[in-house]
């Protein structure tokens, strides 16, 4: 059965939480602050997180951000706020669902299982390596793009830019970050470079077949997801 773990810092929730899941059949891990709860995310067990937003040592804010450099694991913030702000923040840090504290445990185990049936799925799409999003494909292995079949016609910055976007898709990524993946290093307060080469892509892509698959996100940066 999927490993789920929760970070909670209440002992009484995450005593509720694990019992329910174990009931549901899950293997259940539990942490009790951002540190030891980032660890535990980074696991390659980990199936799902579920995830407080105010956690001792490291904020939950924190951990999914953390977590999203280095993994796709599913990540549901669970938090007592309900400030709009502060789920815009987590779901721009990368977290893939929020509930309020307090929530119905039916509606928690609904989106569990949402969520691994997305990351199944989208897992099973990569299987041979290439990255689809809709009628778009990315192939590392070979340096190629194509769209319904149809060759596009990259840079190799633009399909490096293309392929980062894409192993984050739904993630909003800064112009530093992306300036670190793709180029290796960070220009000295200049990130028009990344805004040139996501107009490169939009003229290549988004342009030419209709449809929009690099979002800006304002105030952060830039996000894929095809539309």
């Amino acid at each position: 059965m999927p490993r789920i773990l929760v970070v909670e810092d209440d002992k009484r929730i995450a005593r509720f939480l694990e019992l329910e899941l174990k009931h549901e059949g899950y293997d259940v891990v539990t942490a009790g602050d951002g540190r030891t709860g980032l660890d535990a995310a980074l696991d390659p067990q980990t199936d799902l997180v579920i995830l407080d937003l105010m956690l001792p040592e490291l904020s939950g804010v924190e951990v999914c951000r953390r977590v999203r450099h280095q993994s796709d694991v599913p990540i549901i913030m669970l938090t007592a706020k309900d400030d709009v702000s502060d789920k815009v923040m987590g779901l721009d840090m990368g977290a893939d669902d929020y509930m309020t504290k307090p929530f119905a445990i039916e509606e928690l185990l609904a989106r569990i299982r949402v969520g691994l049936k997305k990351h199944r799925v989208g897992h099973a799409d990569q299987a041979d390596g290439v990255l689809r999003a809709g009628s778009l494909a990315l192939d590392p292995a070979s340096y190629t793009v194509t769209f319904g079949g149809e060759n596009v016609q990259l840079t190799k910055k633009e399909f490096d830019l293309l392929h980062c976007l894409m192993r984050h898709a739904g993630q909003a990524m800064t112009r530093d970050e992306l300036l670190n993946e793709v180029w290796g290093y960070v220009f000295a307060g200049d990130t028009n470079v990344v805004d040139v080469y996501i107009r490169y892509l939009r003229h290549k892509i988004d342009d030419r077949f209709g449809v929009k698959c690099v979002h800006t996100i304002r105030s952060v940066g830039y996000m894929f997801q095809y539309e």
